[in-house]
């Protein structure tokens, strides 16, 4: 086991949690920071919960996040299948190994029946557990009711008074009292093993070195030690990362924001801004820096620099950290990303004044998105106008200054910032008025807000024809 291998290992139950992507990433980052092998594995044994083409999506997303895995579904390598509702025989072999050892057994009691056994724990203020009522059958009456097709389940065999313990490298020693442990289901009625004897026979299967995993697994852990050293395995090395919180030091949940990984992609943070600052709930470079590559997390990260305290979510800071990486990257880049977000809202720019654009406006914007959503007065004219703008800025004399305006811009050979500015200074000083009372009123005539780029600027990008158009139709409307 001195090559490193690891593995992320999602359910197909739906999008992509960001919880999730961050175990793959720390994955990712310690299998190429140690020139070990990433796998991927579709972990779908619990039936009731699949999603269709939540497989496909998942792979999709990660190679988004540019998380491109060496072995998994689609591509392969030594030890597939790596679809585990594809692997069931080979559960079952195992499983059978630790019925023949004594390590498990056959339990065939009706949900009813466990309810029941819940409630009057419960009513006895004992922790619940199942109390092996079924060891208490004979080899023959087991049999029996296998004959006769009775639906059982196989649960492991807990031992008793023991200490189950691991090391692990986020947390340290970590020990559970056996007594504590339930005799856990193995494999399910309908044939299905659970999470928890697939998760082991595979990751000792596919050779797996290292299990980083997020901290809700540490209670399961245990159970896993004990079926390492049920049939005679090595243990691979754990690393439990700490939760993800809400502001409030909640779980990170859907109830106060956006989970999905899917949901920031649509809404165009680049994927570098999420890598980052994913990379940084709950691992840190040890010194102040915060803008990293993808290539540059690989060559610092460590398991040894994640923390134990659960990490806190800040959207306040992933915008900060996206606008960063927006001004990282060309016009071109830019704007090639945004194109789907052009699509979507039937704009067709021609490409050299979306180029102008996006010089202007990358300053300016938190996420691709913003380059059309904030920017749609720069490919389509205003039909409507700010009402408080107007109430400040629109007055009775307003429309003959404008009119002034397009007069003196209609002349102009050349339409820069500097000849526009010209222009605009010169009937303000004819008028006897502040610029301000044409700048306001200018700006709410071509974009129909009150808050953008520099007015100069803006003009020289929207060109002559568009700004003499606007002004026009201005005048008319908010005469």
């Amino acid at each position: 086991m001195s090559t490193v291998r690891v593995r992320f290992a999602p359910s197909p139950t739906g999008f992509l949690h960001v919880g999730g992507f961050r175990t793959a990433l720390y994955n990712y980052l310690f299998a190429r920071r140690n020139n070990g092998t990433f796998v991927l594995r579709i972990e779908d044994t619990d039936r009731s919960r699949l999603v269709e083409g939540a497989v496909e999506n998942l792979i999709e997303t990660l190679r988004w996040g540019g998380l491109e895995f060496d072995e998994g579904p689609g591509i392969g390598g030594p030890f597939g299948p790596y679809v585990q509702s594809e692997r069931l025989e080979i559960y079952r072999q195992h499983a059978q190994q630790l019925l023949t050892a004594g390590k498990a057994y056959y339990a065939f009691d009706t949900p009813e029946e466990l309810e029941e056994m819940r409630k009057m724990q419960e009513k006895m203020r004992i922790p619940p557990k199942y109390d092996r009522r079924a060891l208490r059958l004979t080899n023959d009456e087991v049999r029996a009711k296998l004959d006769a097709g009775l639906p059982s389940v196989i649960r492991m065999r807990v031992p008793e008074a023991t200490t189950v313990a691991f090391d692990d490298i986020i947390r340290g020693r970590v020990e559970f009292a056996s007594d504590r442990l339930d005799d856990q289901v193995l494999v399910k009625s309908d044939g299905y093993p659970t999470y928890h004897l697939a998760n082991v026979v595979d990751d000792h299967l596919m050779k797996i070195t290292h299990v980083i995993r997020g901290e809700e697994w540490v209670s399961s852990t245990p159970k896993h030690v004990l079926l390492y050293q049920y049939f005679g395995w090595e243990m691979p090395t754990f690393a439990h990362l700490p939760l993800l919180l809400n502001p409030d030091k909640s779980k990170l949940s859907k109830r106060q924001g956006d989970v999905a990984v899917e949901e920031y992609r649509e809404k165009g943070y680049l994927q570098e801004a999420l890598v980052n600052f994913v990379a940084l709930l709950g691992w840190n470079p040890g010194d102040e820096r915060e803008i990293f590559q993808l290539e540059e997390l690989v060559k610092e990260f460590s398991l040894e620099r994640v923390g134990k305290a659960g990490a806190v979510f800040n959207i306040e800071k992933l915008d900060w950290m996206n606008t960063q990486h927006v001004r990282l990257k060309s016009n071109e880049e830019l704007l090639d990303l945004a194109r789907p977000h052009f699509d979507q809202a039937g704009i067709r720019p021609e490409r050299e004044y979306a180029l102008r654009v996006v010089a202007l406006m990358k300053e300016r914007v938190n996420k691709i998105g913003d380059l059309v959503l904030s920017c749609r007065y720069f490919y389509i004219d205003p039909d409507s106008y700010d009402e408080e703008s107007k109430r400040k800025n629109w007055k009775s004399e307003t429309a003959g200054y404008m009119k002034e305006v397009a007069a003196g811009l209609a002349g102009l050979s050349s339409f820069d910032e500097k000849s526009i500015e010209e222009v605009i200074r010169s009937v303000s000083q004819r008028a006897g008025i502040g610029a301000a009372k044409l700048i306001h009123p200018l700006r709410l005539s071509l974009t129909g807000v009150s808050v953008g780029p520099g007015l100069f600027e803006l003009m020289a990008v929207l060109g002559k024809e568009r700004c003499i158009r606007r002004i026009e139709r201005a005048i008319g409307v908010l005469r």
